[in-house]
């Protein structure tokens, strides 16, 4: 019973005794005190950025603290670890995200965060480029849906002054498209039946005339709008659409369809002479002189075929400038 008593004491003592020894030691060898950090954010120019996020990163999150700054962008982290590295990140909308060097606090330091200025967050810009070939296809798409009063095409008149230049495949593609329409076809009629009418040129009358003069109509009318929209142009490298002015007084709006006849703009978009839709005109005269009857044909037929084109042209730019710009179709949604 005895040793029993004495091996109690004995565990007791002990215990007293290491609970001693380690209140001891905590009294001998305190915790750090904390520290603090403070610091104003300020941009490039010097001013103060309030509302900035102030992050402090330790190696654990559960060190990690977070402030916003004051009006005056001063921030104050409190109870900051000593010996314990530590990184201050700072974000503010608009500007680049700023990061400290690493900070390690003395006990009970108090420690001003030096150099803390913003700079304005950098802006990445995407931009796509698309090839002027693709700009002037889907341009030409476009044109081809003008229609005046939704009948009659208008394929030639543009209403975007700077329109991308056509390749040579986007001129005959156009110039096909025109010669194709049905209502280009009919036109042909229409005309063949008015030289029948007025007995020109002289072939007999009746359905075989008729159709000698729809030939030539035909014959005519195809070499014009080849020759001068697509084979000249491209290898002139010119472009014999209508640019439609709109802008500007009245007289030089006059003075720009007028000449459009005789200048044109060429694929580098300079001023040119208008040699394609003259030698279309040219080309047209040629083939009518070739066709028909011996007591219409001469060089006077070419000429007066070149003037009455230099005409029509002339006559048909006015009336784009002033009136059909109004009756087009899809013009407006380029």
């Amino acid at each position: 019973m005895r040793l029993q008593i004495s091996r109690s004491i004995c565990i007791l003592f002990v215990a007293v005794w290491a609970g001693t020894t380690a209140v001891a030691q905590q009294l001998s060898n305190p915790e750090p005190q904390p520290g603090t950090i403070v610091g104003t954010v300020l941009d490039v120019t010097g001013g103060v950025v309030p509302g900035a996020t102030v992050v402090l990163e330790g190696s654990s999150r559960k060190d990690d603290r977070r402030v916003s700054t004051q009006d005056t962008g001063f921030f104050k982290l409190d109870g900051v670890k000593a010996g314990t590295p530590y990184h201050v990140s700072i974000t503010a909308e608009g500007f680049a995200t700023w990061t400290s060097d690493e900070i390690t606090l003395k006990p009970n330091q108090y420690f001003v965060l030096p150099g803390v200025s913003l700079r304005v967050a950098s802006v990445q810009v995407t931009v796509t480029v698309i090839p002027s070939e693709e700009v002037a296809l889907q341009e030409v798409k476009a044109e081809e849906q003008q229609r005046i009063a939704g009948i009659i095409p208008n394929f030639y008149v543009v209403y975007n002054h700077d329109a991308s230049p056509l390749t040579s495949k986007l001129k005959f593609n156009l110039a096909m498209k025109l010669l194709t329409d049905p209502v280009t076809t009919a036109g042909f009629g229409l005309n063949a039946a008015i030289y029948q009418a007025s007995g020109y040129p002289s072939y007999r009358q009746g359905a075989q005339g008729y159709g000698q003069r729809l030939g030539a109509t035909f014959a005519g009318g195809y070499t014009n709008i080849l020759v001068g929209d697509a084979i000249l142009p491209s290898l002139l490298h010119q472009d014999t659409r209508y640019f439609y002015q709109v802008t500007g007084t009245n007289k030089s709006r006059l003075r720009h369809a007028l000449s459009s006849a005789f200048v044109i703009r060429g694929d580098d978009g300079r001023p040119e002479f208008n040699f394609s839709g003259v030698g279309g005109d040219l080309a047209s005269g040629a083939i009518a002189n070739a066709y028909y009857p011996d007591k219409d044909r001469g060089a006077k037929l070419v000429l007066s075929g070149a003037l009455i084109g230099a005409g029509g042209r002339m006559a048909n730019a006015v009336v784009q400038e002033f009136v059909l710009s109004k009756f087009t179709s899809r013009h407006s949604k380029h």
